[in-house]
């Protein structure tokens, strides 16, 4: 039976499959008995910086060896993880980083000429500076450190290797203790997600929950010993995190972390690694397909890959197995309050696979229902709820979300829109939700409006998301100008690109007179959509 607490479950690892490679990156690799070491090192390092059971630890970071061991080690004292996405500009990050009241932030800086921590102090204090001496950041009075597992030695950054040395003055014996005390119940992550208001709404989950999703998802791709996955999914998105990293920690498979998706990289990598699990959003598949260097690598180590995240072209599935060669290849529906409900079925045929996410899996119940509540026939749209134990805990610090969203039944009102077949296989046609999927990642109106709204020459604006054939679908804003004011497409666009992660950023603007609206004067956004 598989442990329900991440230090258990670290343990049993190390245990079973001491000398088996659980992370190689690059040049660096990590046995299971060594990264269990390392683990125990980063929770000392925690102790030492005066980190307690239940605390905070953000990571802003790209997928690395370290970030693992800073994850693991913070979940190994009974602290709750906060993953940032490495895309959030200073403001995005300070916002996530006040509403969890982090104790501890571990950056990357220089990633990408990315200095995290400067980004972070350059983007201002919405909030009290805390009493004398004054906080590490300005406005962040609960962030007691900023770690750097780059070691860029920016101001006010521990370097990793310090960070690590100054664990050494704490005993084991007082980490093993607070692991012992780690439940299954205890909080093991607080994922940020934007929501359709554009405040970002923290989803719990305990420690039973994140390995119960990793197992469910490492059991339906037979993941094994044998196994070397290939982690192009962020570590900061459940998708990465815990069908990526943890999935493989609860059945021994080797993680390869991928710094940034690079095409002809990435074919080396599966070439030289004989990679045999690559999971992905459509994106990355659609990319390699249509490569005109793929035929020069080796790609036949691929058995197995769930695409999902986003929509999917009718003829992908087939092109996976045909052109890239996985053996196996699925299509999932989840979110990040239930990261895995449905998954398509083995043995399916891939434009069916195309066409549907399959039934619920296991521990997980799906129903489609009407607005008031009632189960629609089959083959009819309706909400699609979802019940079970891998369901988040709730919003962090945010009862009424809560139950906004989880009824006095246990039901998650997902927003989604969808119907299921004879077969009970969930096929996603809409969401209630004005969300869209840019790439993998979920973009939110709200958010880019209210970003637009702080432009001088702003008066309103709708943001819709439009079919892209490579992304999935990118951003459109259709703006209206106050009375007098100008501004131009690319300007806005400009705009935007400063204040928000990339892949946030409209693809377009358009300068419209006036929005579409019902009687009551709501904006029509299914009328932009379908004109798009």
């Amino acid at each position: 039976m598989t442990p329900t607490t991440m230090p258990a479950l670290l343990e049993r690892a190390a245990a079973a499959h001491g000398d088996h490679p659980a992370i190689v990156d690059g040049d660096t690799i990590i046995t299971y008995a060594g990264l269990r070491d390392l683990v125990v090192a980063a929770a000392r390092g925690y102790r030492a910086l005066g980190v307690e059971p239940g605390d905070r630890v953000a990571i802003w970071a790209p997928n690395r060896a370290e970030y693992l061991v800073a994850l693991l080690g913070a979940q190994q004292l009974g602290a709750s993880v906060v993953p940032l996405n490495t895309r959030y500009r200073g403001h995005e990050a300070r916002v996530v980083l006040q509403r969890s009241r982090a104790a501890v932030l571990v950056v990357c800086d220089g990633f990408l000429g990315t200095d995290y921590s400067v980004m972070l102090a350059e983007a201002g204090s919405d909030g009290p500076s805390g009493a004398e001496p004054g906080p590490v950041v300005a406005g962040l009075p609960h962030l007691r450190a900023v770690v750097d597992m780059n070691a860029a030695g920016r101001p006010g950054t521990v370097a990793w290797a310090d960070f690590l040395a100054a664990g050494e003055q704490i005993p084991v014996a007082e980490v093993e203790r607070l692991a012992a005390d780690v439940t299954p119940d205890t909080v093991a992550d607080i994922l940020f997600t934007s929501g359709t208001t554009g405040l970002p709404k923290g989803v719990m989950s305990a420690h039973r929950q994140t390995i119960g999703t990793a197992e469910v998802w490492a059991r339906g791709a037979s993941l094994g010993e044998r196994d070397r996955y290939a982690i192009v999914n962020p570590f900061f998105h459940s998708f990465g995190y815990k069908a990526g990293a943890i999935a493989c920690l609860t059945a021994g498979a080797t993680i390869h972390p991928v710094l940034t998706f690079d095409a002809e990289a990435l074919m080396q990598l599966i070439q030289d690694a004989a990679i045999t699990v690559l999971p992905g959003a459509p994106t990355i598949f659609i990319t390699l397909i249509n490569h005109p260097r793929r035929g020069e690598f080796d790609l036949s180590s691929l058995r197995f890959s769930i695409a999902g995240a986003a929509s999917v072209p009718e003829t992908l599935f087939e092109q996976m197995q045909e052109v890239l060669g996985f053996d196996e290849v699925a299509q999932a529906y989840g979110l990040t309050e239930c990261v895995v409900a449905t998954r398509s079925r083995p043995g399916e045929d891939p434009r069916h696979i195309a066409e549907t996410t399959g039934p619920g899996v296991d521990g997980i119940e799906v129903r489609v229902v009407d607005e008031a509540g009632a189960d629609v026939a089959t083959g009819a749209d309706g909400e699609i709820w979802l019940r079970g134990a891998n369901v988040m805990l709730g919003y962090f610090e945010d009862p009424e979300a809560t139950a906004a969203a989880i009824d006095p039944d246990g039901w998650l009102h997902t927003g989604d829109v969808g119907r299921l077949d004879e077969h009970g296989c969930l096929k996603i046609t809409d969401r209630i939700k004005d969300m869209f999927i840019v790439g993998g990642f979920n973009v939110y109106p709200a958010e880019v409006e209210n970003t637009l709204a702080a432009h001088p020459a702003v008066m309103e604006s709708a943001v819709v998301g439009v079919p892209d054939e490579r992304m999935g679908a990118v951003g459109r804003a259709h703006v209206v100008l106050r009375p007098g004011a100008s501004a131009t497409a690319d300007e806005l666009v400009g705009w935007v690109r400063e204040r928000l992660a990339n892949f946030k950023v409209p693809r377009e603007v358009v300068l419209v007179t006036e929005l579409p609206r019902n009687a009551s004067g709501k904006v029509l956004k299914t009328d932009l959509r379908a004109d798009a």
